[in-house]
């Protein structure tokens, strides 16, 4: 199962364009979600206000080889290993989720555009495939089911949805429809294939027509907000808040307690 490519056994019934023109879609969909986010909530007006201020209050000119430095370091650090939540269980189940997801929509980027029509595909591209599924599904299912803040600290039950959740329940869908498509492919259940393709198609038209509603374009937010964050930091602005105290850090007993959790 791992190494076949369901795309190509779905040619028979939907030519490769077609497929293509899907993925187009759903491209356009998030450029379109996000753009409506944006005038909605007017974020980029805000980072740029903030941006503004804090080059107002520098208390440093940063060179263009400094700012290059601090993005780049802000990228392999606080994004790529989603440092800011510490290294606890929320650590890890992220960065599952984020590279399984990452590896999930690149393959099947490439399965669809380069191997549809008579190409056979690699084994590797197809395990890419099949594993940032399997790693989406991991992170995914763990975080909903024992690491969201409003089940493991405000013991609301794992089955309590609100829009917030449009997100993480979409992107676990497509990835468990996808591997379910792709089991029953290989293993020959034709009707059940079907299905969980057409459960797939929908789960994906739910994740990327939900952009605006869901907190999908979150993803696009958080990395701008760190990276500004950190230039503040290295030019002394500090989104003009006040420096860190010298005294000591006095929390009392009561944080024995308990072990620490990173929200």
């Amino acid at each position: 199962m791992l190494s076949i490519n369901p795309f190509a056994e779905l040619t028979t019934v939907i030519p490769s364009f077609l497929m293509q023109y899907f993925v187009i879609a759903m491209v356009l969909l998030i450029v379109i979600g996000t753009g409506l986010d944006m005038l909605h909530k007017k974020n980029v007006v805000y980072f740029f206000r903030n941006a503004q201020k804090a080059k107002q209050s520098a208390k440093t000119e940063l060179s263009a080889g400094k700012k290059t430095a601090v993005i780049l370091k802000t990228v392999a650090h606080d994004i790529a290993t989603t440092s800011e939540l510490g290294m606890g269980k929320r650590r890890i189940a992220h960065v599952l989720g984020m590279y399984g997801t990452i590896l999930f929509w690149l393959g099947s980027v490439i399965l669809i555009f380069k191997y549809t029509d008579g190409n056979v595909a690699p084994s590797y591209i197809s395990i890419v495939w099949h594993v940032g599924a399997i790693l989406t599904c991991l992170g995914g299912y763990w975080f909903w089911f024992f690491l969201r803040v409003d089940v493991s600290a405000e013991a609301n039950p794992w089955y309590r949805v609100i829009t917030a959740d449009l997100f993480v329940l979409a992107l676990l869908a497509c990835a468990t429809f996808g591997l379910a498509w792709s089991f029953s492919q290989s293993a020959g259940m034709n009707v059940l294939s079907y299905l969980f393709f057409i459960l797939f198609i929908v789960s994906n038209l739910v994740l990327f027509g939900g952009v605006y509603w869901s907190k999908f374009a979150h993803m696009f937010y958080k990395p701008g907000a760190a990276i500004q964050k950190n230039l503040a930091e290295a030019d002394g602005s500090r989104d003009n808040l006040p420096p860190p105290a010298d005294a000591p850090k006095q929390f009392g007993l009561g944080i024995k307690r308990e072990e620490p959790k990173h929200y």
